[in-house]
């Protein structure tokens, strides 16, 4: 099937950018070299939903170098970056279905366009392609040995059909793997939300109230470098300990109701949906910005604004401002979506070069392994994880201490006590 891409002269800008990128992507490239040599994807076909980006651009790369035929869609409407997708396809011969700012309808279209590829391995950000093929594309199943997971949102998602029986083959998580949550969402996330926000806004941030819900990994790294900007720092949860663990790294903890009447902006960072939801609107201040960067845009529950507003009016691209019957403003940035990729360029390549290891090397695991593995959901294992960390290491520079036999000895002991 041919591309559907916005623009094809775009592709001389795409790839200067990709290059770019891969300056800071280190491992990625040393992970390409050995799959150039290796070919481990030799005849696999990989079909793939992510945020189409220079980042993106050469995890597609080193797919390719191992020998796979990649067919790569949009995994948010907003997310793609027109010149990176034409590059992909004219200077690298990738198949690609995405265009910023495509509808719901083109999306979907998108998404089966990558499961009539007929993948043997499924790569996705968010589970759109997983779900679609459970709920109306079950024919794909017949191809299908396995995928990966990028995104919390997910995996949540995925582990939902598993705890139902409903997962039809095995899929590994490598947004759990330690070399992807904790840099990808709590450094990446944390920077390139704060990158969206001003971008649109040119609003100075110091001194102004900033909300935060959610404090997993990726509410900890907004919350820590909002601060860092200058911000009083504010942070709704649910889970008592993370809530606990905010408050002692120095935040103030407040139901969302009460947040709602302090926040100059709020940002989810959940997983969740109607995160921002009647109960705030009702009692936010006066031109409060409003925007997500967790997953869907169901976090914010935009249809309320639609129905409640008496005025909507288009600030500038993707700022939107909602008047209410009280006079009050909200402000909503990118229309609810992810407003790090929508409002700016996404994770800064440095921490998506682990990330995107984590695919590459999963999805080559995945190639050796997947006939041994059951329907259902799995954890990175042990030593790719380790093997990524180490390459990280590598390309900074730094070295490490190893134990020495006595301490190995040591650690395998049960009779070894104080002397």
């Amino acid at each position: 099937m041919a591309s559907e891409i916005k623009d094809i002269n775009l592709a001389e800008s795409g790839v200067a950018r990709i290059l770019w990128a891969d300056r800071d992507m280190p491992v990625l490239a040393n992970i390409r070299e050995r799959f150039e040599r290796e070919k481990p994807l030799e005849g696999v076909t990989i079909g793939a939903c992510l945020h189409v980006t220079t980042e993106t651009a050469n995890l597609m790369r080193t797919l390719v170098a191992g020998g796979a035929k990649v067919v790569l869609c949009a995994s948010n409407p907003l997310s793609t970056q027109d010149d990176t997708a034409a590059a992909l396809v004219k200077e690298y011969g990738i198949e690609v279905h995405a265009i910023c700012g495509e509808d719901t309808e083109t999306y979907y279209q998108h998404v089966d366009a990558v499961i009539d590829s007929k993948p043997q391995i499924t790569m996705d950000d968010g589970a759109d392609v997983v779900s679609r093929i459970h709920e109306s594309r079950p024919e794909a199943l017949e191809h299908i040995i396995g995928g990966t997971e990028e995104t919390t949102t997910g995996v949540v998602r995925l582990e939902a059909m598993a705890a139902k029986g409903d997962l039809r083959y095995p899929i590994i998580a490598v947004n759990d793997a330690k070399t992807k949550h904790f840099f990808d969402n709590r450094y990446g996330t944390g920077q390139s939300t704060l990158d969206g926000i001003i971008r649109l806004t040119n609003r100075l941030l110091a001194g102004r109230t900033f909300v935060v819900s959610g404090y997993g990994w990726c509410g900890k790294g907004l919350a820590k470098r909002a601060a860092g900007m200058g911000c009083q720092v504010i942070v709704c949860e649910i889970d008592p300990t993370a809530a606990l663990e905010a408050y002692m790294d120095g935040f103030k903890v407040l139901p969302r109701e009460e947040a709602a009447k302090l926040a100059d902006v709020w940002c989810t960072v959940t997983g969740n949906m109607n995160v921002i939801d009647e109960c705030c609107y009702t009692n936010m201040k006066d031109g409060a910005i409003i925007c997500n960067s967790g997953h869907f845009n169901s976090e914010i529950n935009i249809p309320w604004l639609e129905e409640h507003a008496v005025k909507k009016e288009s600030l500038k691209p993707m700022v939107d401002e909602y008047t209410l019957a009280d006079g009050r403003t909200i402000v909503l940035l990118a229309e609810g979506r992810l407003v790090n990729l929508s409002g700016a360029e996404g994770h800064p390549a440095n921490v998506m070069d682990m990330s995107f290891a984590n695919q590459a090397l999963g999805a080559e695991y995945m190639v050796k392994h997947a006939k041994e593995m059951e329907p259902g959901v799995y954890v990175v294992p042990e030593e790719i994880d380790s093997e990524i960390a180490r390459l990280k290491l590598e390309t900074l520079g730094i070295s490490i201490d190893t134990l020495t036999p006595e301490q190995e000895a040591y650690l395998n002991s049960w009779n070894m006590g104080t002397e």
